[in-house]
């Protein structure tokens, strides 16, 4: 597998495409900074041994991004690019208004720069995995452990706003109906879906959603698993667990299901948006 990871310096991505090398695939990695796995041990090897590469750009640029595509598609005898992962999130600050985002469009912003960029021999193949959170959208709110929504709704309001334009954008891309709000203009201008580089709507329609619940740097429960007679987390949509959203889930157990359950299952998620949590 030849995989094109966009926001896989650390947390999610990170865990995701460390999976995804132990078991043979070609990560071709988008980094800020070259140096981001200087003191990363257990990366190292792929970096030398050429199966993860190394691209230096930032993702709010789309020259940049398009570099990246270019170096995964350089990876791959074929040119073939099997799986784009975006995982991007920003670190936010912390104050009156809650967890702020600068830029508070980051995701969408990056988001739209890597559909934006996807080569044009590559829109009908590609598979999109992107990272959402639970919360963002009307039926995953409503889903949410009860006291866990006044939280959502202010100290997390800002991040959600972001993450809301990256779903409004990701259901364009797979051409289905959307029916939450439209993005805040500071969010997602009118007109996006105009500008000449923009995949028709449906042009992409590889694309699977994962929504995980509040994230924590705990371990893989699936990975140590001490009660085999019960599920390490939960995963549905929106429908699959009403009312049984829950409260947490480890970053590395979201990573574990983007590889182990999410990609060798494919064709059971395409088009869905599916959240994760204990």
């Amino acid at each position: 597998m030849n995989v094109y990871a966009i926001g896989a310096s650390r947390n999610i991505g990170y865990h995701a495409s460390l999976r995804l090398l132990r078991k043979g695939a070609t990560v071709t990695f988008l980094l800020r900074s070259q140096n981001a796995f200087k003191d990363v041990p257990e990366i190292q090897e792929y970096i030398t041994s050429g199966k993860a590469i190394l691209v230096q750009g930032d993702a709010l640029k789309e020259e940049d991004v398009a570099r990246g595509w270019a170096a995964s598609q350089a990876a791959s005898p074929t040119s073939q690019v099997d799986l784009a992962l975006f995982t991007l999130g920003g670190t936010p600050t912390i104050g009156f208004k809650g967890a702020i985002i600068n830029p508070p469009d980051l995701c969408t912003h990056c988001l739209l720069n890597v559909i934006r960029t996807t080569p044009e021999s590559l829109r009908s193949t590609v598979k999109l995995l992107a990272i959402t959170s639970t919360g963002a959208t009307r039926g995953s709110h409503d889903n949410l452990p009860l006291p866990w929504k006044p939280f959502y709704s202010w100290f997390l309001a800002g991040p959600h706003k972001d993450k809301l334009g990256m779903e409004r954008v990701l259901y364009w891309c797979m051409g289905q109906r959307w029916e939450e709000p439209e993005p805040e203009q500071s969010i997602l201008g009118s007109g996006w879906q105009a500008k000449d580089n923009t995949p028709g709507e449906g042009a992409l329609k590889h694309v699977v959603v994962v929504r995980p619940a509040l994230l924590t740097d705990g371990e893989c429960v699936a990975d140590n698993n001490k009660k085999p007679h019960k599920a390490p987390y939960k995963f549905g949509t929106d429908e699959e667990l009403r009312k049984h959203n829950g409260y947490t889930v480890s970053r590395k157990d979201v990573a574990h299901f983007l590889v182990e359950e999410a990609i060798p299952n494919w064709e059971r998620y395409e088009g869905k948006a599916i959240n994760v949590c204990y």
